[in-house]
């Protein structure tokens, strides 16, 4: 099933002119708060003795009680629970924004040629269900495993010419089912089909202000099956052009590639910036998993 309502889509708008990158607000500063002081009555000396004792007991209790409940915890905690799936599917609302999608992606050599490529987060969409966010096809493709959430966020690359969107979704699936569909998308090569291409999410006042479905130029879906997450990508130029010939990131990285989308190294745009937040997603999680010493 799909959680959460549809977030709305941003319409399609005119081709982007220049503007710098998206600016960050300055983290906020909690309020300052002040407590009223009160007068401190003079105590009685055996009050105050009787108070000490009842203290000591009282810490030794609650201290007594804790070390039990790690002892017990630690011996028979549910192996479970600390499984990849478990900690993987709850990782969309317990890790922080800026370790899913790291405002900066370095990727050495990821370009054509094995240039190395930098990305810059645009902006992060709010968590949501995948229907509205994704096309009818592709989530009626991704029915089997269900939709937990979906993550999104927008990158530029240094000279602001591209934009790419990638995206999470976080599954209800078994280790079973997410090979299942695996397999599936290798077998009947879904992965390369325009009609399963994901949507964008487009940004105003950013180079990603025209980047709508027409503008989808490369993309990439990949089906992790250690974690029970759908992984994709999809770039397009960031003057908001048309694309008319849409190339999957494999074919358009290909060396013999002549597509729009290919000469302009969209396929590795994708590729890349899906690659990077897949291999941290995979990282948090495995960090999360490992039981302490």
């Amino acid at each position: 099933m799909e959680l959460g309502g549809p977030p709305t889509r941003s319409e399609a708008a005119a081709p982007y002119a220049y503007r710098p990158p998206y600016a960050h607000p300055p983290a906020e500063t909690p309020a300052e708060t002040t407590t009223r002081l009160r007068p401190v009555r003079t105590r009685h000396p055996f009050r105050a003795a009787a108070a000490a004792v009842c203290a000591v007991l009282g810490l030794g209790l609650i201290g007594g009680a804790a070390t039990g409940s790690w002892l017990i915890s630690d011996s028979s905690a549910d192996p479970a629970a600390r499984s990849p799936y478990t900690v993987g599917r709850g990782a969309w609302h317990s890790v922080p924004v800026d370790t899913v999608f790291p405002r900066t992606l370095k990727g050495d050599g990821a370009g054509p040629g094995g240039a190395d490529r930098v990305w810059t987060r645009i902006a992060v969409a709010p968590d949501s269900g995948c229907t509205g966010a994704l096309d009818p096809l592709l989530l009626k493709t991704l029915r089997p495993v269900g939709c937990t959430r979906l993550l999104r966020a927008t990158y530029t690359d240094a000279t602001s010419s591209s934009v790419t969107t990638v995206g999470l979704v976080f599954t209800e699936a078994d280790t079973e089912a997410m090979r299942a569909l695996s397999k599936r998308f290798g077998t009947e090569h879904l992965d390369a089909r325009t009609d399963l291409m994901p949507r964008t999410y487009a940004v105003k006042n950013s180079p990603a202000a025209g980047f709508g479905d027409r503008q989808r130029a490369s993309w990439t879906v990949h089906v992790l099956t250690d974690v029970p997450v759908v992984v994709f990508a999809v770039s397009g130029f960031a003057d908001g052009r048309k694309a008319t010939d849409p190339q999957p990131a494999e074919k358009a990285m290909a060396a013999n590639a002549t597509t729009a989308a290919a000469q302009a190294g969209l396929g590795h745009e994708a590729k890349g910036v899906a690659d990077r937040v897949e291999r941290g997603l995979r990282r948090t999680v495995a960090d999360l998993t490992e039981k302490p010493e």
